[in-house]
């Protein structure tokens, strides 16, 4: 009978019954107990009660019982650390067993026992083993002085393991290198400065003499080591690659890939009119080519890490296109991915069969493929000069077929073929207008929007066609109202005795009728460009546009440098750096190639940003190297406090002429008079400005921010209620429900504890791991009384944000640990982020819009808040509680305006514009910041305290 018998008990009183057969004297009687206990391990039971007995069963003689109580071992160590003290001296007699078998499995069990108490007693045996005569307990001594150091890294170096190592290397076998290497490389990982590999010639010449000997996972450790490796000249270079080469032709995918890394790396060395490199070339192409032959998953790696090497050397594949071409049964994510590499790889030469291929993709059933491979046409038009022709017949034959996303996407293509070539392809015009009625995804219609716009002295009936989009503005998304206001001024610009009413018709859509700000902005400054100075509103929005350049999805140089150099990894996978993904990496080594760096690998310290000079930065939300996002939560927001008049925004000045004519203060109020110069039908902005800067005529900056209607006093910030954290099963009785709580400027956690278990609960602590805005315990957790069966207590925890800082997902996820005299136990949740929003929150006046202007309009985001019966003093009141400030407020036709900043812990300030309808159960909130993923957070808050 299987061992499957011993998962299917469901006996009560088991553990009385397995510590009488533990103490057994007979042998079998035992192992079978042994095996019963195992059993109820693995399916989670605690049977750590019997640790004594199952420790005695240690001294035997049978190995498959001594595997098992090691096993037993390895996973109560940790929760019994005195009773583990108990298993020493057999370990120790274990490590002198005349079985190899024996010594082995005893040094393993060693390494992954990590209780501080034990380790200092497992170094003698270690050593030994280190020396051993046999290879097999060298090579596991080896792993285990990797996980030796990573519970007690002095330890380690104070006893000399790390020379022992590094002695290993010159092992007389190929796996003791090869483990020696791997545990060598996962130490240095962890200590980026220690140089401890310190490779050079003598070491190399022995790691590449043990690759051909080793099994394919040493291999695999062995090329990642020579891939740091920097060689001292283009000999050596040349050396290396060659005794690497053979490695192509593994049958191991990962020997593979591990491979190409290194000749990739040390390509760079080698002069491009060497013999050699031109052979080197034609080498790599058959083993990257029979990767494809593999099942999908193993395709889709290979296809995204041979994506970087057509990037950085497109003439290693250049002459396999075919093996590029999809086939009809690969899945969804391979053929993605296989178009991608067919448009790096498309050339002059091939164009002809690339075309003909996506031609017949674009009648394919898989509606995502088949929009791809539109594109992809269009991108081969912009790439391929000579075959733009080609292409654009292609499209048009496309279009003919008259299915919906086909067309749709074929004019977003046809509008970027015309950016790259001017004057030259416009006789399609026709064509796409006839498909007009069919275009409904906006960034279809805004292409077209475009070409009509761009083109309206081409078209006799461009102001028919544009006025036809105008009927349902304000339905038609974001992209397309902008695209349409700016084509109509096109128009208007060349055609201005026919289009006047048209022309106004968009701009008071645009600025009294739209919610958007940044519509509101862009039809702004077209009225007040128009009414002017016209000329100037010609140079402006009739320039000369740039080509649009062939290649806009390349990875950036240095980023694609540091992927090259992590071949095989999942950040080729990734297509990102392993700082952007691996968590709690100490030290990650950003690597560069050789030749364009010019040393192996640059390490640079988390430390050293872009902050250097600045005195006193608040920390950053996300200190992520190498990320834009990152960069952009770096900046300093703090706003000036200064009260005097903004300095101009660079944005609103073009030459040395100011468009706005007076500036930001005249458009919003100030002499609004219209110039004669378009005609007496265009005047200047209406009286009834838009309803967020409805500032009476002749006002100045202060009536825009007149504090009308008073607001009210705050009530007190908002405090969720508790929910519960970690259920008392998932935590061996213990239950915990807690909430987040701002009180008197410091934040605090606030939970209740309940022992549901039989036992007396003592000894709490609680420690939080990396999160976004550094939120760390201010102080112990305070359980001052044992916590008896049944009872439960309030504890109130203050928190600091001065602790380590990582981006989580969701940005206001917490991940916490709770140990007691039992165990120690894992949970998340999530707070509220207005918590974070600090006391000195309030902007002043001059500096809100300021900075709104300043504040890119991508950053903005718009929420919906339903179903809310508050009138706007009683909201400003909830809010101003919780530290989300009104500078000002305005009401418009009924509708109340309330402009509010709040500034988080890290010195990140959010603005908002909340919009208030009498009757109206639903309220409108834009937000603006330079960090937008806090955006949603924000409007969680908002929402949670208007509706609490």
């Amino acid at each position: 009978m299987t061992d499957s018998k011993y998962f299917t008990t469901t006996k009560k009183g088991e553990i009385f019954e397995l510590k009488a057969e533990l103490n057994s004297d007979k042998k079998e009687k035992k192992k079978e107990a042994v095996k019963k206990v195992i059993a109820s391990m693995t399916v989670g039971k605690d049977v750590s009660a019997l640790f004594p007995d199952v420790v005695n069963c240690m001294q035997t003689d049978n190995l498959e019982l001594k595997k098992l109580v090691y096993l037993y071992l390895m996973n109560y160590a940790k929760s019994q650390p005195d009773m583990a003290i108990m298993a020493v001296n057999t370990f120790v007699k274990d490590c002198e067993d005349p079985n190899p078998l024996i010594r082995a499995l005893a040094v393993r069990t060693m390494g992954c026992i990590r209780v501080d108490k034990i380790t200092e007693y497992l170094c003698e045996p270690l050593r030994k083993c280190l020396k051993d005569e046999d290879p097999y307990v060298r090579k596991t001594a080896a792993v285990c002085v990797a996980k030796l150091h990573d519970i007690n890294a002095q330890l380690v170096e104070d006893q000399g393991f790390l020379d022992t190592l590094k002695d290993l290397i010159s092992d007389s076998n190929p796996m003791v290198v090869a483990n020696a290497v791997a545990a060598l490389s996962e130490i240095a990982e962890s200590h980026p400065n220690s140089n401890l590999l310190d490779l050079n010639p003598q070491t190399i010449n022995k790691l590449l003499t043990a690759l051909n000997e080793c099994t394919e996972w040493g291999q695999i450790f062995i090329l990642d080591c020579l891939a740091n490796y920097t060689p001292r000249d283009d000999r050596e270079s040349q050396s290396i690659c060659e005794r690497v080469t053979p490695r192509l032709s593994h049958a191991n995918s990962a020997v593979v890939l591990s491979a190409v890394k290194v000749l990739m790396k040390f390509m760079e060395m080698l002069p491009k009119d060497l013999d050699y490199y031109g052979t080197l070339l034609k080498k790599l192409a058959p083993p990257l080519v029979t990767l494809l032959s593999a099942e999908p998953e193993l395709q889709y790696v290979a296809l995204r890490n041979i994506n970087l090497i057509v990037q950085r050397r497109p003439e290693i594949l250049k002459h396999e296109m075919k093996v590029f071409f999809v086939k009809y049964n690969d899945p969804i994510y391979v053929k993605l991915e296989k178009l991608d590499i067919m448009i790096r790889l498309a050339s002059q030469a091939n164009i002809a069969q690339v075309l003909a291929e996506l031609k017949e993709y674009a009648t394919e059933v898989d509606v995502d493929f088949v929009r791809k491979a539109v594109r992809a046409i269009g991108r081969c038009a912009i790439k391929v000069e000579q075959s733009a022709e080609r292409c654009v017949s292609t499209l048009l034959d496309l279009i003919q077929t008259k299915v919906n996303y086909v067309v749709q996407e074929a004019i977003v293509v046809i509008k970027d073929i015309f950016r790259k070539y001017p004057n030259k392809y416009e006789s399609v015009i026709a064509t796409l207008c006839e498909n007009l009625d069919s275009l409904d995804e906006p960034e279809a219609r805004a292409a077209m929007i475009w070409i009509v716009g761009e083109y309206a002295e081409r078209i006799d009936n461009a102001d028919e066609l544009l006025e036809s989009f105008l009927e349902g503005f304000h339905d038609e998304s974001t992209q397309v109202q902008l695209q349409l206001l700016t084509a109509i001024v096109k128009l208007f610009l060349k055609k201005p005795t026919e289009t006047q009413e048209l022309v106004q018709q968009v701009l008071s859509l645009a600025t009294q009728d739209s919610d958007n700000p940044d519509l509101r902005d862009r039809g702004y400054i077209y009225w007040r460009l128009l009414s002017t100075d016209p000329v100037a509103a010609k140079e402006v929005v009739l320039a000369e546009k740039p080509l649009i350049s062939e290649e806009t999805d390349l990875i950036e140089p240095t980023l694609l440098e540091e992927l090259i150099c992590h071949i095989g990894t999942l950040a080729s996978v990734y297509h990102k750096p392993p700082s952007a993904f691996v968590e709690g990496s100490r030290g990650v080594q950003h690597k560069r190639l050789p030749g364009s760096a010019g040393s192996g690998e640059s390490v640079e310290s988390p430390d050293t940003g872009s902050a250097a000079g600045v005195s006193e930065a608040p920390p950053a939300v996300i200190p992520s190297q190498g990320d834009l996002l990152g960069d952009l939560l770096n900046l300093d927001l703090t706003p000036p406090t200064t009260t005097g008049p903004p300095p101009p925004s660079s944005g609103m000045q073009m030459g040395a002429m100011d468009l706005l004519g007076g500036g930001l203060d005249s458009l919003l109020g100030g002499d609004l008079g219209g110039s004669p110069a378009m005609g007496a039908g265009f005047g200047a902005p209406p009286a009834a400005m838009p309803a967020s800067f409805n500032a009476p005529v002749g006002g100045n900056l202060d009536d825009l921010f007149d504090l009308g209607g008073g607001v009210g006093m705050p009530m007190g910030a908002y405090s969720p209620p508790k929910t519960v954290w970690l259920p008392a099963m998932k935590a061996k009785g213990l239950e915990i429900s807690g909430t987040f709580a701002r009180r008197a400027g410091v934040i605090q956690m606030e939970m209740t504890l309940t022992n549901k278990a039989m036992s007396v609960m003592t000894d709490f602590a609680i420690q939080f791991n990396r999160n976004s805005f550094g939120l760390a315990p201010a102080g112990p957790l305070q359980v001052l009384t044992p916590l008896t069966p049944n009872q439960s207590i309030e504890v109130t925890l203050p928190l600091n944000t001065v602790g380590p800082v990582m981006k989580m997902e969701p940005l206001n996820n917490l991940q916490v640990a709770v140990k007691n005299n039992i165990d120690v136990f894992y949970f998340s949740c999530q707070y509220p982020i207005s918590m974070l929003f600090v006391e000195d929150g309030k902007m002043e006046r001059q500096v809100f819009l300021a900075t709104w202007k300043d504040i890119p309009n991508d950053n903005e985001s718009q929420f919906q808040i339903k179903d809310c019966h508050l009138n706007s003093d009683v909201a400003s009141s909830k809010l101003q509680g919780s530290n989300i400030f009104t500078i000002a407020k305005r009401t418009v036709e009924g509708q109340d305006m309330l402009y509010q900043s709040m500034k988080l812990t890290n010195g990140i300030w959010v603005l908002a514009e909340l919009r208030v309808q009498a009757g109206n159960p639903n309220y409108t909130v834009s937000l603006k910041c330079r960090a937008p993923e806090v955006s949603q957070c924000v409007f969680q808050s908002y929402e949670a305290v208007l509706k609490n």
